[in-house]
């Protein structure tokens, strides 16, 4: 079998420490360098369209809200998991890019409302299919359907139990 840098973590602190259980870091170990891997990989990709994960993040929140492509940034915010400062300088970079647009809220006129442009709308567009086929590239090894199905329930799962108990 196959041999990855978190068999070697392991291996060490099982040699050095051989009172500790690190089983854990089978699983915890791998999902969070599979995670930093996808991160680096999705970067790559945004990067050819001027964004990056982040900026992008809040592109697509926007878009898949359908037309008019809006949201106050309280929703922003909440929906991407962030501070409201976070989400403020976010914002402000993605406006001056022309990606985005604050508009005054109608119904309370001390609100915002953050919409995409034309721009914004056209980014995201041209980077979804190409985002989701780099992506799908990447998963080519799960052969069958069963294999991606696993891995999904698996993944569900464990993140489901996560957001109940890490806060």
């Amino acid at each position: 079998m196959n041999q990855d840098r978190i068999d070697e973590i392991i291996s060490q602190w099982r040699q050095k420490s051989p009172h500790l259980d690190v089983s854990a870091l089978a699983v915890v170990g791998r999902v969070l360098r599979i995670a930093r891997l996808l991160e680096k990989h999705r970067e790559t990709v945004l990067t050819e369209y001027g964004l990056n994960v982040w900026s992008f993040d809040v592109v697509a929140t926007l878009r898949r809200q359908g037309s008019p492509y809006q949201l106050k940034p309280t929703d922003l915010y909440s929906l991407l998991m962030l501070s409201s400062g976070a989400m403020t300088n976010r914002i402000d970079r993605l406006e001056q890019d022309g990606i985005v647009l604050r508009l005054r809220d109608p119904s309370d006129r001390r609100s915002v409302i953050v919409q995409l442009t034309p721009k914004g709308i056209q980014l995201a567009d041209t980077i979804m299919p190409v985002l989701l086929e780099s992506e799908q590239k990447l998963l080519a090894q799960f052969t069958t359907p069963d294999d991606a199905e696993t891995l999904i329930a698996l993944l569900r799962r464990f993140l489901l139990t996560l957001e109940k108990t890490v806060k």
